[in-house]
């Protein structure tokens, strides 16, 4: 495959799983609007992010099984429908327990398009970059929606508006289906549900991943909530977050310009660096600007070490197995998060959520700095 051709997968694949990272990336606007409209407690808060996850996690662990099996045009058809569709249904939801099994619906079809971009990505050659300009697109158009959501939409029709608006934007990234490949004739096949287990080392990297992840998205969970308790006005946090998005994009295409020169090792030292800066300000609650720029370098960090982690995956199994993992351990965490960083939440602090993501981010510089082996 020449120069253009994998650029331009690149580019399709990572618009279509923007689909499937669209709640992730929405989740704090979104829940801090759910939590205004029904009065919800931080316990119920982390929960509904738990159960939407919940969902997402049946469907990634389906998605080895049939991905390879069906249309993919058509299955991109189909997932965006049932993601848009479960996002205007919830709009018009006045039941907390109905609304718990239409976010459930949302997690499900939008895992699909992630499953997706991961299956088409992960067999591209550079593996850092591939991952890196994925992340990057997600990211970029998110920006844009989490700009207008909070000021534009949210400030006049609260959660009704913003499920609707993300409805449009997920009818919109349907059309990747359009130009992307029908089959798996594009790449390499490989096989997705393979005889035996993963190596020691792939499963130690799968579970180190897992536990930087539930750290740092139960705080992503809680971070509109943490600007909600300093009564920041909606253009303020229309402004946090879409540039927050901007942030991570650029840390996301930054890593794929930079690709595997950084080496094994120093790029979770400076991981770690940004986190803590980022914790550190969220933590002094000495208004706007504090909480913006530890909001925006917490991100910045957060998802360069996402991009280095997959591409650790996919580098410590050359089957292509392990990250066929990754969604699954993405959604797993995602349920765990939320409900873990509520609980610590519940008191009305977010000391503990902050210590909690500050813990679950040494882990994996303590792993990666004493592997022998990259």
């Amino acid at each position: 495959m020449n120069d253009k051709s994998l650029i331009r997968l690149m580019v399709i694949a990572s618009l279509a799983s923007t689909i499937g990272g669209l709640p992730f990336n929405a989740l704090p606007v979104m829940l801090g609007s759910l939590a205004d409209s029904f009065s919800l407690a931080p316990q119920a808060i982390g929960l509904l992010g738990s159960i939407c996850f919940a969902g997402y996690l049946l469907g990634t662990l389906g998605a080895p099984f049939w991905i390879d099996r069906v249309n993919w045009r058509l299955l991109t058809i189909i997932s965006a429908a049932g993601t848009a569709a479960s996002f205007a249904f919830s709009a018009f939801v006045i039941d907390l327990q109905a609304l718990y099994i239409v976010w459930a619906l949302i997690g499900f079809f939008a895992s699909t398009m992630t499953c997706l971009g991961m299956r088409i990505l992960g067999e591209l050659p550079n593996k850092v970059r591939a991952f890196g300009f994925r992340q990057g697109t997600e990211l970029t158009v998110t920006a844009a929606v989490l700009f207008a959501l909070p000021p534009l939409v949210i400030a006049v029709w609260h959660y009704r508006g913003a499920a609707l608006a993300l409805a449009a934007v997920v009818a919109v990234l349907g059309l990747s289906a359009l130009w992307l490949p029908a089959r798996s004739a594009a790449v390499a096949p490989v096989e997705l549900v393979p005889k035996g287990p993963i190596s020691l080392t792939s499963a130690t990297t799968v579970g180190v991943f897992f536990v930087f992840l539930t750290g740092n998205i139960g705080l992503w969970t809680f971070i509109e909530r943490i600007g909600a308790a300093q009564a920041f006005a909606p253009a303020q946090m229309g402004l946090v977050f879409a540039v927050l998005k901007l942030l991570g994009g650029a840390a996301a295409f930054s890593v794929a310009i930079g690709g595997e020169r950084l080496g094994p090792k120093k790029p979770y030292l400076l991981m770690i660096a940004g986190v803590c800066l980022g914790l550190a300000l969220l933590h002094s609650q000495a208004g706007f600007a504090a909480f913006s720029l530890g909001t925006w370098i917490w991100e910045f960090a957060f998802t360069a070490g996402c991009v280095f982690q997959t591409a650790a995956i996919a580098r410590s199994d050359s089957s292509g197995r392990a990250i066929m993992l990754a969604p699954a351990i993405f959604a797993f965490s995602s349920m765990v998060g939320p409900g873990l960083a509520g609980q610590l939440a519940a008191g009305g602090s977010f000391a503990n959520v902050l210590l909690l993501a500050l813990v679950c981010s040494l882990v994996p510089v303590a792993y990666y700095l004493l592997r022998r082996k990259s």
